[in-house]
């Protein structure tokens, strides 16, 4: 058997045994210049299309790690949950089936309770403050935090902030949700803080929304401005208010387990690649929410600025009901951020 022949046979094999193992972390052949070479493949699955800035920030990491490790070191990228959904994803990362994922980190809540800090309202007083807690010390000591359930945070991705969008009129104000039904996520949080704003909070799947703004089920939702345009809202909803209720980041993860592997060296390379990847994902998800606004306001959606502290007035009763400590902690310590 030929040199050419049995490279190909033990491809097969390792490409074969990945995907009956599901090994997280493996070697494989490659040609280099002196023959064949093994090279360290780590395995990452996220639930977003390939059109999503995430994952092309993940596309753009694995080609700076490739670079930085001379080809030594890639990343086998899976998209779409094809590997599973997020609490399946995070819970494979636990076992070390799984090296990495990106998440919201509303899924780590259950994982990390002081993470549920970030799906309240008005957390975060604007942008400038939302990334000065992220990338300052309370956003590295969060990271931190999911190492004893084998998760280590690599890095932040942007999620922008969620809004209030219509059909038949505007919010500018609380008092313009009264008795409006507002689509929310299946989410305990979401529902309270639409039923403190005076609305009638109503969960329904995000594939089902469409139709339920066009037949009149709901007056309404809330979401990014990339969302609201993707999905074509725009065309029943003309109404968008930039109240920015809240900022929930995604995050990189990695497995512990799978971590511990990686020689100092690689270990490095990975959480560089990851920074510069959540720099070049905030340039594309500034870009992207640019281009859906400008592109919503060509399709007749007015866009609304408002008065944040009148709503946030409204939902202040719920930061000071927060009961579980790890949680109060975390939003005093965002609180004084400057």
């Amino acid at each position: 058997m030929n040199k050419t022949l049995s490279t190909l046979i033990a491809g097969i094999f390792i490409g074969a045994l990945l995907a009956t193992s599901g090994f997280a972390l493996f070697l494989r052949a490659q040609k280099s210049g002196g023959g064949v070479a093994s090279q360290t493949v780590l395995k990452l699955g996220h639930g977003l299309d390939t059109a999503h800035p995430v994952h092309q920030s993940l596309v753009f990491m694995k080609e700076r790690l490739e670079e930085l490790s001379g080809g030594s070191v890639t990343i086998d990228i899976y998209p779409s949950a094809v590997l599973g959904a997020e609490v399946q994803s995070i819970e494979q990362l636990q076992n070390g089936s799984l090296a990495m994922t990106c998440q919201s980190v509303a899924a780590l809540e259950n994982f990390i309770p002081s993470m549920a800090a970030f799906s309240l309202p008005y957390v975060f007083r604007d942008s400038e403050h939302y990334w000065q807690v992220l990338n300052g010390e309370i956003g590295h000591e969060l990271m931190e935090k999911g190492e004893a359930k084998y998760l280590r945070g690599l890095c932040y991705y942007d999620a922008g902030s969620r809004n209030f969008y219509t059909k038949d009129k505007p919010i500018r104000t609380p008092d313009d949700l009264t008795g409006m039904k507002i689509r929310v996520m299946n989410s305990a949080t979401a529902i309270d803080m639409v039923k403190a704003l005076g609305g009638s909070p109503t969960p329904i799947a995000w594939g089902e929304l469409y139709s339920a703004l066009a037949q009149g089920t709901v007056d309404g939702a809330e979401n990014n401005v990339p969302s609201f345009y993707s999905n074509k809202h725009y065309e029943v909803c003309k109404h968008f208010s930039l109240d920015g209720h809240t900022r929930i980041p995604d995050m990189l993860l990695m497995s512990s387990k799978v971590w511990k592997q990686l020689s100092p060296q690689v270990q490095g390379w990975v959480q560089q690649v990851a920074q510069e990847s959540s720099d070049y994902q905030r340039e594309l998800w500034n870009q992207k929410t640019k281009l859906a606004m400008e592109q919503a306001a060509a399709e007749g959606v007015h866009i609304y600025e408002v008065d944040t502290a009148l709503f946030q007035a409204k939902v202040q009763p719920m930061l000071n009901a927060v009961e579980h400590p790890d949680v109060r902690m975390l939003l005093q310590q965002i609180s004084q951020v400057n």
